[in-house]
């Protein structure tokens, strides 16, 4: 009975000590620059940039951000690690980006990712080139399923500061990049029927063209069918 008593308080004290798992870091909420928007820099130099700052707010748990910047029309990748919830950034004027904002605490390995945002940075242009299109379905990298017609549905949504979105043009072959013009779907068509097989990875693309002959490319992606 004794014996049973040391055992029964062992366990009661390894169970007290044992600690909660840490909690991962929240996504953070992306404020400034705004949602599909021209931004409004703080500083504009007489040269090709202009500053511009990003603010967040915080997610739950999170002790340090990283903000990852995008232009959309080279491709080129700027990364930040700021101090708080704010930076301000030079960057390129008359020119699209993206940017996103990763939060991560020192209790996990675990990171959140933030949404993510597109704007514009002005500059001496009266028009503005569409931003690329936003991929709905399939997610980049996805197995999907085809239908029993042996199709799938591509899916995007896309938006232009100057509203004047005419058509979009899609690309989908087996190839990489792919090279076969599958439609044309005008402004308020943001789908595609098309017809798949099994065991395959496709490339796709869309190219956005608005009323002035502007386009951007939202760069080639891939699924596979099941």
């Amino acid at each position: 009975m004794r014996l049973f008593a040391f055992i029964f308080l062992g366990m009661m004290l390894l169970s007290g000590c044992k600690k909660d798992p840490p909690n991962p870091p929240g996504r953070a909420v992306l404020t400034e620059p705004a949602k599909n928007s021209e931004c409004t820099p703080v500083q504009s130099s007489s040269g090709n940039n202009s500053l511009v700052r990003f603010r967040w707010r915080p997610g739950d748990y999170s002790e340090s951000y990283e903000i990852v910047v995008k232009n959309l029309s080279k491709g080129d990748v700027i990364d930040r690690v700021p101090e708080g919830t704010m930076i301000t950034i030079p960057l390129e004027k008359g020119t699209p980006y993206s940017w996103y904002v990763i939060s991560k605490n020192t209790q996990t390995n675990e990171s959140a990712i933030s949404e993510t945002w597109l704007f514009y940075n002005p500059g001496s242009q009266t028009d503005h080139v569409p931003f690329p299109a936003e991929i709905i379905a399939p997610v980049p990298g996805a197995t999907v399923f085809k239908d029993m017609n042996n199709e799938i549905i591509l899916q995007w949504t896309a938006t232009d500061i100057d509203n004047d979105i005419e058509s979009y043009t899609i690309y989908l072959s087996t190839e990489n990049p792919p090279n076969v013009l599958i439609g044309s779907p005008s402004f308020n068509e943001t789908s595609q029927k098309v017809g798949v097989i099994s065991d395959r990875v496709y490339y796709w693309r869309v190219v956005t063209t608005d009323a002035l002959g502007n386009t951007s490319d939202t760069g080639v992606l891939d699924f596979k069918v099941y």
